[in-house]
């Protein structure tokens, strides 16, 4: 499943540096960091992500009970490494169905979140209202980190967005209710710092949501 880098903000076609510029570049958002083409999942695909990338890959670790990793993707590239990236996992939601989640991890500006999560970008911006108590928490690489609910966003789904390790975490689910899910202290592992138990992830079948 190859394919060609494109915007992470829009999904749009990307140009390559070149002459008249020394970064890639959308038609519609200037200068960005690609998306790298999106591959199935497997334990190789997500150790190329956790080699070159300078952000965490957030991972539900252990998984929620029949849960599998189900894709991984990758804003930047070999010159300026992995500027953000973002996690499919699915499985049961807690209501019963099918659920998704999305885990995005990306410096300010990069848009990844905010694409996913069907919001304007490139950053939460007044859809999160972090003058309220965060309605979740989880535990982010050992530390408890909030994450506020962010509005505006289609019905469909559940968003939600918060800061781990410096850089803005969103996690965001399929259905709405599944954002129950977040509710049940959540623990996440920066992949980054895992170990060979990494090698033992199951994988299920490519994730629709990551090629949207």
């Amino acid at each position: 499943m190859r394919g060609e880098p494109s915007c992470p903000k829009c999904g749009g076609r990307v140009r390559a540096p070149g002459l008249f510029a020394d970064t890639w570049q959308c038609g519609v958002h200037g200068a960005v960091h690609p998306l790298q083409p999106v591959i199935p999942p497997s334990v190789e695909a997500l150790a190329v992500v956790v080699g070159r990338t300078r952000v965490p890959v957030w991972m539900p670790w252990p998984l929620p009970v029949n849960w599998l990793f189900t894709g991984v993707a990758c804003a930047g590239d070999d010159r300026s490494g992995g500027r953000g990236t973002v996690v499919a996992c699915s499985g049961p939601g807690p209501l019963g169905g099918p659920g998704e989640l999305l885990l995005v991890a990306e410096e300010l500006g990069v848009g990844l979140g905010a694409r996913y999560a069907g919001v304007e970008g490139p950053d939460p911006g007044p859809g999160i209202r972090v003058d309220t108590p965060p309605p979740v928490k989880v535990l982010a690489a050992g530390r408890p980190t909030p994450l506020w609910q962010v509005g505006g966003v289609p019905e469909d789904r559940a968003v939600f967005a918060g800061e781990a390790r410096g850089l803005w975490l969103w996690a965001i689910v399929w259905p709405q209710e599944a954002g129950l899910l977040l509710h049940d202290d959540l623990v996440l592992t920066d992949l980054r710092d895992a170990g060979a138990e990494v090698d033992l992830l199951p994988c299920g079948a490519l994730c629709p949501r990551l090629l949207t």
